[in-house]
């Protein structure tokens, strides 16, 4: 039964506009069908989901014929807007008399593309049509190369080389590029924390390093006082880390930062304190009464404790990070409403946006009066999610997640492009499933999120992307190449760039290699980051992917309505050949330039197909002309 019908929503003519739909935005879904079947009806049907997860019915819309034509019936219905800002799910159901005989037939998505497939209704997948308020990212995000700083092992910025203000009981190790391991006690609790001495005056030292690179924006892991390195564990939201520096060389890096035209952005963890902070106070290391202490402590109202016991509800069940009731009205005044809130006190001092650490373990509520109060302090400000799946559709804690329908998020860390890219360099998925992939991500983000989407390679939760490719430098550029050629903002982990590799943490917090670095994969790096920031094509411009027809080549062009750059991919350490129906894909009379390498090769169509080589390991980017 599978050629009853033909739809695919990836193709506009089919669904048009394609992708997710603004509230105020119509559709039009057309359906092709053989004249040989004999249809009774076709209907569309729209569901959203309640609060359990249930489907409920929004909409079901009759296809109307519109036309006939050889052995082909055109079937088509306006969507007129859905006003709710959502996401949605549609599917089709069609009744029909096969062999003398009427049937009940329903159709959804394939797994993989935008095709249908007929299915039982009790298994039936879904098509998802993402309904979203406008809104617009800024321009100096969405442009941008973003470059995440793990302070304390990027640079130490005393002349001296020593460590501010060592912390108690702490581990220094005794040179800048010694590998860092954990030391823990019998039980496998960490016993002493172990620093290598970065600091902000260090990060101050090398922003004309940074500009160099290509970098507008730095996003720093979290910097406000803590016991450990990584700072995940808050002591205090409201004061730097003394090993860091303090508020005046924070807004010295801020201004001089921005001197360069260089944006800061800070790491907000909120789901969580540490257990060794001013507001739990569990090991009575600050001047307060903390919640652990006391009943009658201010902040007792912040975490969940058994009552009269001292056991509390904890981050993933580690004892050192209790959990905060984020929706509490004290909580909520500190970290969002108050003149001097954490939020309020750092971006009045020139921060200009967020990441908020596991965005999944945040109240929706949360995230939207955060959102509100950041606008409200700089409209030009962004808020940054830790999602690691398609963030369109997440579930979390059986809540359907909306943090890409206008009043949340501006941009998720992109660990599907990172996951999916490494996959296929790795030789794990073929170019037309890496196609599909990227497709759907696509097809589920609104159009900013999808340009806004932060396209990570490596971060201090994942092994390095170097050791995640075998330490295979060819395959190593092409990830790089993608990176800073795709659609999204390029996130480059410190050190990547100098060829640093590392397994699973502690290892991918290496110290940077100062004088040490890769200078291969260091030059290959700013080449395309200059490339990036020199062709508007590659930061502002949409995407359209391309079936090369070849598992090993992946294919995808980069279009404005000045430029068209095609991109292409080999992994394989052969060299490959592709054949490309742009004329029929695209646009019309073309011809395909090699703009990057080699000006001046042109290469025409014969039947309008274009035969290009691309060599072991390597990419071509083409311009297309018109």
């Amino acid at each position: 039964m599978a050629n009853v019908m033909k739809y695919n929503s990836w193709d506009t003519k089919f669904k048009s506009p394609f992708g997710a739909l603004k509230t105020s935005q119509s559709a039009t879904i057309n359906i092709e069908t053989s004249k040989d079947f004999d249809i009774n009806s076709i209907k569309l049907i729209i569901e959203k989901e309640d609060g359990n997860l249930n489907p409920v019915l929004v909409r079901e819309l009759d296809l109307k014929q519109i036309a006939e034509h050889d052995n082909v019936r055109q079937y088509s219905v306006e969507v007129a807007p859905l006003e709710e800002a959502a996401v949605y799910y549609y599917f089709f159901v069609v009744e029909l008399n096969l062999y003398g005989e009427n049937k009940t037939l329903f159709y959804g998505k394939q797994s993989s593309n935008g095709m249908l497939c007929e299915y039982n209704y009790e298994n039936i997948n879904k098509y998802q049509l993402t309904v979203y308020e406008d809104y617009k990212v800024p321009s100096w995000f969405k442009e941008g190369i973003l470059y995440h700083i793990f302070v304390d092992r990027f640079n130490n910025g005393n002349r001296n080389g020593k460590v501010d203000n060592p912390k108690k009981n702490s581990f220094l190790y005794g040179n800048w590029d010694d590998d860092p391991m954990y030391i823990k006690d019998r039980n496998g609790e960490i016993a002493r924390w172990d620093f290598q001495g970065g600091n902000l005056k260090g990060i101050i030292n090398k922003l004309g390093y940074l500009k160099k690179l290509g970098v507008s924006i730095i996003y720093l892991s979290p910097i406000f006082e803590a016991a450990s390195n990584h700072k995940y564990d808050t002591g205090n939201y409201k004061k730097i880390d003394p090993m860091f520096g303090d508020e005046e060389i924070f807004k010295e890096l801020i201004d001089k930062a921005a001197q360069k035209g260089i944006s800061i952005v800070l790491d907000g963890v909120f789901s969580h304190v540490g257990a060794d902070s001013l507001y739990f106070n569990k090991f009575n290391n600050y001047d307060s009464v903390g919640a652990y202490q006391s009943e009658d402590s201010p902040y007792r109202s912040w975490f969940n404790f058994k009552k009269g016991s001292e056991e509390y509800q904890c981050w993933w069940g580690v004892k050192s990070l209790p959990n905060t009731n984020e929706l509490e009205p004290s909580f909520m005044d500190y970290i969002i409403y108050d003149k001097d809130s954490v939020i309020n006190k750092w971006m009045n001092m020139g921060v200009k946006g967020w990441r908020l650490d596991v965005a999944d373990e945040l109240p929706t509520k949360f995230i939207e009066e955060l959102k509100k109060e950041t606008i409200k302090n700089n409209n030009d400000s962004i808020l940054i999610g830790e999602v690691w799946e398609d963030a369109s559709n997440k579930i979390s804690y059986g809540e359907r997640r909306s943090y890409l329908l206008g009043n949340q998020l501006d941009s998720v860390l992109g660990y599907p492009f990172r996951d999916n890219l490494i996959d296929f360099l790795n030789g794990k998925i073929s170019s037309w499933q890496l196609n599909d992939l990227f497709m759907t991500i696509k097809e589920n983000y609104p159009s900013e999120a999808f340009k806004s989407n932060l396209n990570l390679l490596s971060s201090h939760d994942i092994v390095r992307v170097k050791t995640a490719l075998n330490s295979d430098k060819e395959l190593l550029k092409l990830a790089i190449l993608a990176q800073m050629s795709f659609e999204g903002v390029p996130y480059i982990y410190y050190g990547d760039e100098a060829g640093l590799e590392g397994g699973k943490d502690p290892e991918n917090r290496k110290t940077y290699p100062w004088k040490n670095e890769d200078m291969e994969i260091m030059d290959f790096y700013r080449h395309c980051s200059q490339f990036r920031n020199r062709n508007k094509v590659f930061t502002l411009g949409d995407t359209y992917f391309i079936y090369s027809g070849n598992d090993e080549v992946f294919a995808y062009i980069r279009y404005n309505k000045d430029d068209s750059e095609l991109i292409l991919l080999n992994r394989s350490k052969d060299k490959q050949t592709v054949n490309l129906d742009i004329k029929a894909n695209y646009i019309e009379e073309v011809t395909i330039t090699y703009s990057v390498v080699n000006n001046g090769e042109k290469i025409e169509p014969i039947d309008n197909r274009f035969n290009i080589d691309v060599d072991s390991k390597s990419y071509r980017i083409f311009k297309i002309c018109r």
